[in-house]
């Protein structure tokens, strides 16, 4: 199921963080269709450290879907100078005073080497608790937009679920004629076949009226299709119970569809009229189209 959600945070200072002031980080979240859950992570290097714990609150959340979570941190004031904290500089000087101690000809820190060393060394800091915090209200979001869509295909479902229970009342009165046509045809045939070959003439009348009536109902046995279409709406009844009752209903609305396809296949198979034959081509349409909305649900 698509979706997207996004969320920022402007992280706390730290004379210690690799994190200047004033810089702050976003993360979107972002899925596409797909059978199963697939997680792609896109985030600085210094965040890698966080890739196992998104990735389970990830899945303790999303059970289908291609999802992508990217994290992007944003400086503002890229070309300003910095102010440098007296925590900074302090630290900065006693540094200089080890570094010059063990090499005394090394030369002091100009002004501009302090700033940029205040610039890369101090400030604002990304933690881990606000990153999977920002993370979640992500995944919160995306969900929400994944709940709006799936309104949406089940409502497009539905329609479908309409139509292939439209064509199986189309579909049923067109049965006992069907069969009772091709039981005649059958009959026909079979006197036909005992004429040309004469074997009329070594069996009674009724030996053949008995065998002939037998055929003809084993025959009418195969072509019917009643049963079919009873099987069809009961995978109908069960896929609107499912949609009715919502949840992680994905994985068995694909069994399902796939009960319906075979349904109307044998429907196919067995239609000895044009009528039937058209219906059953369009109930594959109709359950291709339902399948295909049953990839986007979770």
């Amino acid at each position: 199921m698509t979706g997207y959600a996004s969320a920022s945070a402007q992280p706390s200072t730290d004379a210690d963080s690799p994190h200047e002031a004033g810089s702050k980080f976003s993360i979107d979240v972002r899925s596409v269709n797909s059978r199963f859950l697939d997680l792609v992570f896109k985030m600085p290097d210094e965040l890698r450290g966080l890739e196992p714990a998104l990735r389970e609150l990830c899945s303790g959340q999303l059970r289908r879907g291609k999802v992508e979570l990217r994290i992007a941190t944003q400086r503002e004031g890229d070309n300003t100078w910095p102010q440098p904290q007296p925590e900074q500089l302090n630290r900065l000087a006693r540094l200089e005073s080890q570094v010059q101690a063990w090499l005394p000809k090394a030369q002091g820190l100009s002004v501009q080497e302090a700033l940029q060393w205040c610039r890369g060394g101090g400030g604002a800091s990304v933690k881990d608790e606000q990153v999977l915090e920002a993370a979640r209200r992500c995944i919160d979001g995306l969900l929400e937009a994944r709940e709006r869509e799936g309104a949406k295909l089940v409502a497009m479902m539905r329609e479908r679920i309409a139509t292939l229970r439209a064509l199986a009342t189309q579909a049923e009165p067109l049965i006992p004629a069907a069969v009772q046509r091709q039981r005649e045809r059958f009959l026909e045939r079979w006197q036909e076949a005992l004429s040309a070959s004469g074997a009329g003439q070594s069996l009674s009348e009724q030996a053949l009226q008995e065998r002939a009536l037998n055929e003809a109902a084993a025959y009418a046995l195969r072509i019917d299709v009643a049963e079919e279409l009873s099987r069809l709406r009961a995978h109908l009844d069960e896929t609107e119970r499912l949609l009715k009752k919502g949840g992680e209903i994905g994985k068995r609305l694909d069994f399902l569809m796939q009960e319906l396809h075979r349904e109307a296949n044998t429907l196919g198979s067995k239609a000895v009229a044009l009528e039937l034959t058209n219906i059953s081509l369009d109930m594959k349409v109709a359950i291709e189209q339902l399948r295909e909305q049953v990839q986007n649900l979770e």
